[in-house]
């Protein structure tokens, strides 16, 4: 039987569910460490830390390494590190003599499998002919991602309540399964090459010199720092801010952040006829808002509600910037998914660094905080605008 180009890009989307498990499991295991374990906030915080700075090294490594390797071989290399690193999740604690250093071990390795994934998967399904992929493709490929940290958390959770917290070291184990199921996938389905034999490709040194790259650039940053700015943040803020309980604040903070995003990103991939640009410029818009709603209202269930509110707004924030550069930049290759990749992921660590830092100057106010990271989607529709004109004025030149 034979297995087409569909089979690819849906082993491709349970990749980025591989990436939602490794990346949203240990947060919802820090306070087990606390307890069981005795961790420090201290610790914890170098945890979220590493993780970050690990995956920002992945990615600046594989714009070199990866297309040597081959797809191929890197989603199955990545896959690997997702699972061991998920099963050293349940079972070093335990069997290290340092607890610490048995969490930074499956930290570290998650973050490897999570950040190689992120690099690789985007191209597979820009690669992809168009007879074998939706249309909409990459904004429903991002839209897996956002389902698979829905699952992940409602799931998680059921798991915990029902049996409790002290069979909590095979749930990173039974999780590890997903990333096992989706690497023999990985050696059966078929693979297309980013750039064709017949093509040349786009040197880095040209795409570091161009004005429109770094544009694209700025874009991925402030696509990451506008979602993880509130996302990170959105469960502390509903406890400490808005006074309500974590069930009601986690439910109506960073699961209905996820959830709205996850119905953005697949309605913009069923309706691919949405022009990008202003799909973008006006969910930036609405972003700049939610925060506002977030940080203004004086009733908690509305400012909630912008929480998730935000999460709809910066769905095709991401999906979209890549697919602007993959048109901008046709023959860019791995190299420029790898380099767009370490500018979201820079977002990501910025964003919610920009917001602990600036409530913590004022006094201790997450409101505060937040509400600087507003402007991060003010940024991205300068920016925005800059690419539109920077390519009209590219158009004048070449047909000049």
């Amino acid at each position: 039987m034979r297995i087409g180009y569909r089979a690819t890009f849906y082993t491709a989307c349970a990749g980025y569910v591989v990436q939602a498990i490794v990346n949203l499991l240990p947060p919802l295991l820090f306070i087990i460490y606390e307890t069981e374990f005795g961790l420090t906030q201290l610790q914890i915080t170098s945890i979220i830390s590493l993780n970050f700075i690990i995956q920002l090294t992945v990615d600046l490594a594989s714009a070199k390494f990866v297309d040597k390797i081959g797809y191929r071989t890197a989603a199955i290399v990545s896959q690997c590190f997702a699972a061991v690193g998920l099963v050293c999740m349940g079972t070093l604690p335990y069997l290290f003599g340092n607890t610490y250093a048995g969490i930074i071990t499956s930290t570290v390795l998650c973050a490897v499998g999570g950040g190689l994934l992120e690099v690789i998967i985007s191209p597979i399904v820009e690669a992809l002919p168009t007879e074998g992929k939706p249309a909409g493709a990459m904004s429903l490929l991002h839209a897996a991602y956002c389902w698979g940290c829905v699952a992940m958390i409602a799931l998680s959770t059921i798991y915990l309540s029902t049996l409790g917290r002290g069979v909590w070291r095979w749930l990173p184990i039974l999780w590890a399964l997903v990333p096992v199921a989706d690497l023999v996938l990985f050696t059966r389905v078929p693979l297309c090459p980013l750039v064709g034999e017949e093509q040349i490709r786009t040197p880095l040194r040209s795409l570091l010199k161009s004005g429109l790259f770094w544009i694209l650039f700025l874009l991925m940053l402030c696509s990451g720092a506008s979602e993880l700015a509130m996302s990170q943040w959105a469960s502390l803020f509903a406890e400490t801010g808005l006074q309500v309980s974590k069930t009601v604040g986690d439910l109506l903070g960073p699961c209905l952040f996820s959830l709205l995003m996850a119905l953005s990103r697949t309605w913009f991939g069923n309706h691919p006829q949405v022009n990008l640009y202003q799909g973008i410029a006006g969910s930036a818009v609405l972003c700049v808002f939610s925060y506002l709603v977030t940080v203004l209202s004086p009733w908690p269930m509305v400012a909630l509600l912008g929480c998730g509110l935000c999460g709809f707004s910066v769905g095709i924030f991401w999906p979209g910037t890549f697919s602007l550069a993959a048109k901008q930049f046709p023959t860019g290759g791995t190299a420029m998914f790898a380099l767009f990749a370490l500018a979201g992921d820079f977002g990501c660590s910025f964003g919610p660094g920009l917001v602990g830092a600036v409530s913590g100057w004022s006094g201790g106010k997450l409101s505060a905080g937040l509400a600087s990271a507003v402007c991060f989607p003010i940024f991205l529709l300068i920016g925005l605008a800059a690419l539109v004109r920077g390519q009209k004025k590219q158009k004048e030149e070449n047909q000049a």
